[in-house]
């Protein structure tokens, strides 16, 4: 063993508040002038040791995915001895840096030699091998981008072990990024995600005070994406075939762009912006857990549109990062439901397989192509290969990044929570006095946690305590007393002298709720713990892997997963029972998990597998009719199981059909709206057909936008119509069974085209295309149309350009009633002025 992990191995062993203390006397190192001074810091990587459940979680990772990953991937191109970023010929690219990053969280978190070990190969030959000019990374990669998360990495590694080497590496590489930027500006991957860049580099401002920095921060803001604008305007499909805007993982990792750039500009308008862009997204595209679909691109609110691994660690890591700048209570919310449901539904129970998307509405994961806009065969396979590469590389930081940034030093000399788990905090407070919290607790499985404070001697110092805004009713004791002016949703400071042995106890009554979802479907919630139906879930391997203990695995349900939840009188929540049981090792396995809720439903017989038998059908319209029997399901929770359902339809009697619908889209969002397939935005009036740029999946073609509330019998629907491309755009109406796909849908469609001149009128029936009618007509690209459609029983008729005689009239009743939309098939358009009217 050579003597520099010798020497590194009895670091392990030591206290990690130490390091700490190495560098900086006992005192954590802020912000500096002129950087914003209020915000939080990250204690140092292994400051935080996880317990319990959480504990359990790390440990899986280790024996699994992360523990295994260059036995996984060994090829030079990915993690092999012959990787680039070991000094040989292959291309890793961001393969290597992402692994590392989340490598080196976890090995010291855990203080694992083993890890450490595998972490420092990586970490030394980058140190090591920095060139003259202050590049570092392979030779032949000329990208801003993968520095980045190496950049993580190295910072982790040196706030674990103080190694000396750090502070000279960064200060002589940004000198050289500075000097290059000019001539070597950021550009795709580097523009869009460029706050990880400045994260570092003000880091090291804060230690050397070196000016240059700043200059440095601000010439990289400048070469950015104005993400703060794209936030505050919701603006993602501004940008026409830029893919960066839309993609869903550029996105969550530029979440935080704002937060960090607000501490060099301290405005309302970069201090708002990331919530801002959430509320954005969570309003067009929010899945039931708390974060935006992406598949890959921002892909709506749909049942079964789902969230990539990346997008979920990224969006994680984001919120981690702006709640220790902003110091908003939702922020930390959100970091919770994101963590506690989506993370683990990502995994297998024993974080030995992932799936590249996790659906809402999930009930198999199978190899299979599904229509996404990025639409990988192995996307929804539970696999250690799942979809395209970059996740089994990124997704390692999820837990350890939660771990180490679940508590934060603040500039009061304190400590702020972030995210509450079971952990132990090891701080210095006050001036310089060394305290440990230990943080006993089972959420957010159960309501209480008690944080037991352990000092050498009395210290007075503040301790930030979130409430969360789903808790109506909370309590905080000290040694028993109860505080007063405890409030939902704030962050609440106990500030006091402190004795060893002082308790905080903290009680979050969680009551049931429900929250709204697509086409009035429902998600049952109980604290920050979304529930999901649980299914007769049945595993089968289709593929064993080199590594022993590593498969593919298809997973199908075998037993009924198509119901619906019965109201009882007018509040659903009266039907709904929380089963409590003991707190297992691992709460995210489904039959042993430690809360499960009972609720009435009946089967629902008309919603089906969707066509491709990849998913189902989109979720019905409620409330649904059904006459099976009552029966009582169990709810357990999103991430204790890969398929469930999440967004039920609630059991009812339906409603009749709409009477008028208007929208001229002045100011009106995508809420309302199910995307399938592409994407559509709205702006300046209209709504638009966006670009599919980048994208591969068959989905792509036949665009729709359907109006979720709109149920239409006979009618007459008009609108104006702009091509702005080749290719035709147009109405749908009568529209049932709609999902991903370009005839994937029962109904009609009125299209015209202004390449070929035709305006056409033909209908979808189990995913077969048949022409009705058919007329020609002058056309221009650019230009608005009017086009107008009259429905009256199987009479339909067709009006072009405010014509009083109709251009063509056709005879068809096979479907009778459905929603209306707007639908583009390889076409950039534009449609504005809906109107809708039901003829008596």
């Amino acid at each position: 063993m050579n003597l520099r992990k010798s020497m590194l191995l009895m670091l392990v062993m030591t206290p990690s508040w130490l390091f700490a203390q190495n560098e900086s006397n006992g005192q954590y190192i802020f912000n500096r002038s002129p950087i914003n001074t209020a915000a939080y810091v990250q204690l140092p990587l292994g400051s935080i040791k996880a317990k319990g459940w959480l504990l359990k979680q790390l440990k899986l990772q280790k024996d699994g995915a992360t523990g295994n990953a260059e036995a996984l991937y060994p090829e030079s191109g990915n993690l092999g001895a012959d990787s680039d970023w070991l000094g040989g010929t292959g291309e890793s690219w961001e393969r290597a840096p992402y692994y590392v990053k989340g490598l080196v969280a976890l090995a010291y978190t855990l203080g694992d030699p083993e890890l450490i070990a595998k972490s420092e190969k990586w970490i030394n030959w980058t140190l090591d091998h920095q060139q003259p000019n202050g590049a570092f990374g392979p030779l032949k990669m000329n990208d801003w981008w993968p520095r980045m998360p190496m950049m993580y990495a190295i910072q982790s590694y040196y706030e674990a072990t103080g190694d000396k080497r750090v502070i000279p590496f960064f200060s002589k590489y940004f000198k050289y990024q500075l000097d290059q930027l000019d001539q070597k500006p950021l550009y795709e991957w580097s523009k869009s995600r460029t706050a990880d860049n400045i994260e570092i580099v003000l880091w090291l401002y804060n230690r050397t005070g070196e000016k240059s920095l700043l200059v440095l921060a601000e010439k990289l803001k400048s070469q950015a994406y104005p993400w703060a604008a794209i936030f505050t305007n919701n603006q993602f499909y501004h940008y026409g075939d830029d893919f960066h805007t839309k993609h869903s993982v550029s996105v969550g990792q530029a979440l935080k762009f704002p937060s960090v750039y607000s501490q060099l500009n301290n405005s309302p308008f970069y201090r708002e912006a990331t919530q801002k862009g959430i509320d954005h997204l969570m309003r067009d595209h929010g899945q039931s857990t708390g974060i935006a679909s992406g598949t890959e691109f921002l892909a709506g609110r749909s049942s079964f549109q789902g969230t990539e691994t990346c997008t979920v660690v990224e969006w994680m890591q984001s919120l981690e990062t702006a709640a220790r700048i902003i110091h908003d209570a939702p922020l930390g919310d959100r970091l919770e439901k994101i963590a506690f449901n989506t993370l683990p539904a990502q995994f297998s129970r024993d974080i030995k397989s992932h799936l590249y998307y996790t659906q809402p509405n999930q009930v198999l994961c199978k190899h299979g192509n599904s229509g996404f806009d990025e639409d990988y065969d192995g996307a929804l396979l539970l696999s250690p290969y799942s979809g395209m590469g970059c996740c089994r590389y990124n997704m390692h930081m999820g837990w350890p990044y939660f771990v180490k940034n679940s508590w934060a030093a603040t500039p009061d000399k304190g400590l702020a929570v972030i995210a509450y788990a079971p952990v132990e905090v090891n701080a210095f407070v006050a001036d310089g006095i060394p305290v440990q919290l230990q943080v006993m607790t089972d959420y957010p499985f159960e309501e209480e946690i008690n944080i037991k404070v352990r000092l050498e001697k009395s210290a007075q110092f503040p301790l930030k305590l979130r409430i969360p805004a789903w808790c109506k009713n909370p309590l905080i004791t000290v040694n028993g007393k109860i505080l007063p002016g405890v409030k939902t949703g704030q962050i609440y400071t106990v500030s006091r002298i402190w004795n060893s042995n002082d308790l905080v106890s903290l009680k979050f009554p969680m009551e049931v709720k429900l929250s709204n979802q697509v086409n009035h479907s429902v998600t049952v919630e109980r604290g920050p713990i979304v529930y999901g139906l649980q299914m007769d879930a049945k595993y089968g391997i289709s593929k064993k892997n080199p590594v022993d203990g590593f498969f593919d695995y298809e997973v199908a349900s075998g037993s009924p997963w198509n119901y619906g939840l019965v109201r009882s009188g007018k509040d659903l929540k009266k039907n709904i029972k929380v089963q409590r049981t003991a707190m297992p090792e691992n709460p995210f396995i489904q039959a042993s998990t430690p809360v499960k809720l009972r609720v009435k439903a009946k089967r629902i017989p008309s919603w089906t597998m969707a066509y491709n038998k990849m998913h189902s059908l989109e979720v019905p319209r409620s409330p649904v009719a059904s006459s099976e029997r009552t029966e009582e399901i169990t709810l357990t929770p999103f991430g204790s199981e890969n398929i469930r359902i999440s967004n039920f339809p609630v059991i009812g009697v339906p409603e009749t059909g709409g009477k008028t619908y208007k929208e001229n889209f002045s100011k009106a969002t995508l809420k309302d709206w199910l995307l399938y397939g592409g994407s559509w935005f709205i702006k300046d009036g209209a709504i638009h057909a966006a670009s599919n740029k980048g994208s591969w999946g068959y989905g792509i073609h036949g665009s729709k936008a359907i109006a979720s509330n709109t149920n239409f019998k006979d009618l007459s629907y008009e609108a104006k119509v702009k091509l702005s491309s080749t290719g035709d755009a147009g109405l749908m109406f009568r529209v049932t069974d709609h999902v991903i796909g370009a005839d994937a849908y029962n109904g009609y469609y009125l299209g015209i085209n202004a390449e070929s001149g035709q305006i056409q009128l033909g209908k979808s029936s189990h995913q077969k295309w048949l022409l009705l009618a058919s007329a020609q007509q002058q056309l221009e690209i650019g230009k608005y149309y009017p086009i107008r459609i009259e429905a009256n029983g199987a009479d339909i008729k067709v009006y072009f350009n405010n014509g009083i005689k109709p251009i063509f009239s056709v005879t068809d009743g096979e479907f009778s009633t459905g929603a209306i939309g707007v639908r583009a098939f390889d076409a950039l358009a534009s449609i504005t002025d809906l109107q809708a009217q039901a003829i008596k």
